[in-house]
């Protein structure tokens, strides 16, 4: 359940911090106090959408922090599998918005990206706002609805059912890609034999096209290679004119011998110079050999000409050697998939009819599952609704079937529903009114209550549309939700904020220019004045003297 809440710059809440405990806590206000913006940052707090529209006008960014405890096993779970330990039973939630659009999810203090936050926090609190009953008007949310009265076992049951749907439809669409009409495959197949032959014929080796520039570029230039081979031979070895650099190199050696004769401190230069000598004679061998191996065939730079030509019109298949040879892979694995299109078509839809029957038979499980839901689900519904003032009506799930298999399972869910004696139920749409709505969705919300393992639930104005003696149902009925649950609600009607447990009245107030929104806890006096004004006039003596009796009628 939610214990703290700390708001800070959020709208016209400059800084709020309430604490909570268990049972029915009461919200009022005046009409635009910024009752529904506590819903607005609580639900900010729970990963919904962090506009910068939020943020306190003139301020760069707001705060929301909340404080849970008794968290649901599943919400316990999930938090510490993540890493996130509660610390003394504690979970801390916050969230920072910016008005850079920089957002900030806090777990336990330690920042966490918004995708995982929204995992963690799911299942803290449900919240039924102004507009969540209006969504009992789309057949589409029927059918979640009634999964979630099924619990974990029949949501489990659902997974396994979305599961083989999917199998199922990815095999058709592979197997809608490989019926392609007969003419397009042949099309197909004389392309890609075309071009593997193409490749194939040329037949390009890995780096060849890099060796083949170098060896055109060193023939190209042969004339200027010998040049140069010839002089560092010449200087090296042969001498001239001038002796060569061995010969030098040579009498340097035989002087430093006959040096050492002399004087042995001279030793040590021996070895170096013998390295010298030795080098020298090694480099010349090796200019010697490359220049009788050097090969001064023309015929063989026409030659690599034609062969770097041949290896340029693959380049439509590549930008190198190596990615050519990849697409010829690829294609080759291609055209095998089209030659061997009816062993491969075989093998799908045997693996399609597989996942057909395992669907059939998950999906036939969870119509049973859903026909025995439906049937305690209306059965409860009559009770709910007789404690509202709707003793007369009816409530119905009809099923209708789906042919093929699909996401949620082979059958389509909508409520009927009829609020008086011999009228048949129909869609909800067309019979029921607002009023109706509220208190069908409030009963609805009852029941889910006993099987959820969510603790903390928030209605907001659940008493619209609802008047006459059925409001006092209505906030009778939010209090026996509250006898397990952790139960907050936004309301206008006196009847039903008289049943709160807990009371903050909400109020705009005026301070140094600005406008800000302060809530506080009613003492029990302040309760009754809260009351009376909201039954038609603060200061006049009948409803003070109303709101104290309908504080001591209900407890």
């Amino acid at each position: 359940m939610l214990t703290e809440i700390h708001v800070e710059n959020f709208a016209l809440m400059e800084e709020i911090e309430l604490s909570f405990s268990r049972g029915l806590t009461i919200f009022t206000g005046e009409t635009g106090t910024g009752k529904s913006m506590l819903i607005d940052a609580l639900g900010v707090l729970l990963g919904g959408r962090a506009s910068a529209d939020f943020i306190r006008h003139g301020l760069d960014k707001a705060w929301v922090e909340g404080i849970f405890e008794e968290c649901p096993p599943e919400v316990l779970e999930g938090i510490e599998d993540a890493g996130y330990p509660l610390e003394e039973g504690q979970l801390i939630l916050s969230r920072e918005i910016n008005r850079n659009g920089k957002n900030i999810c806090r777990v336990q203090g330690r920042t966490v990206p918004l995708t995982l936050y929204r995992n963690l926090v799911q299942g803290l609190v449900d919240i039924h706002g102004q507009m969540e009953h209006q969504s009992l008007f789309n057949p589409d949310s029927h059918r979640g609805l009634l999964d979630a009265f099924g619990g974990e076992k029949q949501l489990e049951l659902l997974s396994q059912v979305n599961k083989l749907a999917r199998a199922y439809r990815s095999l058709m669409q592979k197997e809608q890609q490989l019926l392609r009409s007969e003419a397009d495959r042949e099309r197909r197949e004389d392309i890609l034999r075309f071009q593997i032959d193409e490749i194939t014929a040329i037949d390009p080796q890995p780096n060849e096209e890099e060796t083949l520039v170098q060896e055109k570029k060193r023939l190209a230039n042969s004339e200027k290679i010998m040049g140069n081979i010839g002089e560092m031979y010449a200087l090296l070895y042969e001498g001239g004119q001038q002796s060569s650099a061995l010969d030098q190199i040579g009498r340097c050696r035989k002087a430093l011998q006959d040096l050492v004769r002399y004087d042995e401190n001279c030793n040590h230069m021996l070895e170096p110079m013998d390295s010298i000598y030795y080098t020298i004679e090694d480099l010349a061998s090796q200019v010697s050999s490359y220049r009788d191996g050097f090969d001064f065939n023309p015929g063989r730079l026409d030659e690599i000409e034609e062969r770097l030509i041949q290896l340029q019109r693959l380049r439509k298949y590549g930008h190198t050697v190596q990615e050519v040879l990849h697409t010829k892979d690829e294609m080759m694995q291609e055209l095998h998939t089209i030659t061997n299109l009816q062993e491969e078509l075989g093998a799908l839809r045997r693996d399609r009819e597989n996942i057909l029957r395992d669907y059939e038979q998950k999906a036939k499980e969870l119509t049973q599952a859903r026909l025995l839901v439906a049937k305690h689900l209306a059965e409860g519904l009559k009770g709910e609704l007789a404690d509202l003032g709707l003793e007369k009506s009816s409530f119905e799930v009809k099923l209708t079937s789906l042919h093929e298999p699909q996401i949620g399972g082979a059958e389509e869910a909508e409520f009927y529903f009829s609020a008086n004696l011999g009228e048949p139920p129909k869609p909800l749409a067309k019979v029921a009114s607002g009023g109706e709505m509220s208190r069908l969705m409030l009963a609805l919300k009852s029941l889910l209550s006993k099987i959820e393992s969510v603790s903390t639930f928030v209605f907001d104005e659940v008493d619209s549309g609802v008047g006459g003696r059925t409001i006092q149902k209505v906030g009778d009925k939010l209090a026996k939700i509250a006898e397990n649950k952790q139960v907050f609600c936004i309301t206008h009607a006196a009847l039903v904020a008289a049943f709160g447990e807990h009371h903050f009245g909400i109020q705009k107030e005026i301070s140094n220019g600005r406008t800000r929104t302060r809530i506080q806890l009613l003492s029990e006096e302040e309760r009754i004045h809260e009351l009376a004004r909201m039954l038609g006039g603060e200061e006049e003596a009948i409803a003070l003297e109303h709101a104290r009796k309908l504080m001591k009628n209900i407890y």
